[in-house]
């Protein structure tokens, strides 16, 4: 076996292919296959690292990941991140996390820190307003059963064309222009 640095995919593959070749031949720890095995891994560790880096995760979805992952509820989060209203708004994008909550989280929780200083965007009243707009014009669609073909337009410039009643039929008085 030639040992050598990966310089480009061709050696990446080259190089899983042979570790493939020593898994299937169950080649032992402490042996010189072994060995062989381990630096090749390293150097596998080192080139993916280099070349295909795995982002961190958004600080909020990694908190409701954590709480999913250890069954905890947003009560269980209070003594890190304050009252239920408090929590409710981090969870909810609504704020961010303070420098004490990060350090609460990472000490109570296990959360790196790392994970929870990235910025992160709000949802404003604004964008959460569109969303609810893209979901009921959808469902307009659906239950309606018209297919608009405005590829170009906004959702606001497609919702202001509909009739009036619609608009109100269903119970929706939300009037974003």
């Amino acid at each position: 076996m030639n040992i050598r640095l990966i310089h480009n995919d061709t050696d990446y593959e080259d190089i899983l292919r042979e570790i493939d070749r020593f898994f299937e031949a169950n080649v032992q720890p402490g042996t010189p296959e072994g060995d062989s095995i381990e630096i090749l891994l390293m150097l596998v560790e080192k080139y993916e690292n280099e070349h295909y880096p795995i982002p961190l995760p958004d600080p909020v979805e990694a908190i409701k990941y954590y709480m999913e992952s250890r069954g905890l509820t947003r009560k269980d989060l209070e003594p890190f991140m304050g009252n239920r209203a408090r929590v409710s708004e981090i969870l909810n994008r609504k704020r961010h996390l303070s420098l004490h909550m990060i350090q609460n989280l990472e000490k109570g929780l296990g959360i790196p820190a790392k994970v929870l200083i990235q910025p992160y965007d709000l949802i404003t009243t604004e964008s959460r307003d569109r969303s609810f707009l893209a979901d009921w014009l959808n469902d307009y669609i659906i239950v309606n059963n018209k297919y608009l073909t405005h590829s170009d337009a906004s959702t606001e410039e497609i919702y202001v064309e509909l009739p009036f009643e619609d608009k109100y039929k269903y119970g929706h008085t939300f009037l974003p222009c």
